[in-house]
């Protein structure tokens, strides 16, 4: 199932670049055009569905690493906040902060029903706000490193144990991230 997800995946964001290019322009699109405003609007919206594709794509590839605490690499394996703190500085060269907590506090408060794939979900796991992250894939899934004995895998946030321990959904944006250390 997680290599068809992270096919199904790849073949969206083909499909999603070779799409052709939207009706003739109206007035507004004018506008924005002789302006010079369009182009970087453009050039902006594609940039954000490139980074959340990356992060996405970047994500699946350490599907089956296993779940190591306090564990930040492939190689030694991940905690879950380690994983979305890799995932994030390997795919947009942005370094969140090291905890689940501290990530929680660093980004943006989005509601539930506005999640977009790339988002961080939080869940309440150690009787305390924010003890667990992963990443939103789309479609009511994310992808996140559980426990120990675990791998990084795909998961549905409607399952009974997911759901109870919803604890919020966030937005990283670059105005509340420190770049990575190269």
């Amino acid at each position: 199932m997680s290599k068809w997800l992270c096919a199904l995946l790849l073949a969206c964001s083909c499909a999603a670049q070779a799409a052709p290019q939207a009706a003739p322009p109206d007035e507004m699109d004018r506008l924005l055009a002789d302006k010079g405003l369009l182009s970087r609007l453009e050039g902006v919206s594609q940039a954000v569905a490139d980074r959340t594709t990356g992060l996405v794509v970047n994500a699946m590839g350490f599907l089956g690493v296993p779940y190591k605490r306090g564990g930040n690499s492939a190689e030694t394996g991940f905690d879950c906040s380690g994983f979305v703190r890799a995932i994030y500085e390997q795919t947009v060269g942005l370094l969140l902060p090291r905890r689940a907590d501290q990530q929680a506090a660093a980004t943006e408060v989005i509601d539930r029903k506005d999640l977009q794939p790339g988002d961080l979900v939080f869940f309440n796991t150690m009787r305390r706000n924010f003890s667990h992250v992963g990443i939103y894939v789309g479609d009511g899934k994310f992808i996140h490193s559980p426990r120990s004995g675990a791998q990084v895998r795909v998961e549905d946030m409607a399952t009974a144990y997911w759901a109870k321990r919803f604890n919020g959904a966030r937005r990283v944006g670059t105005d509340v991230d420190v770049p990575a250390a190269r």
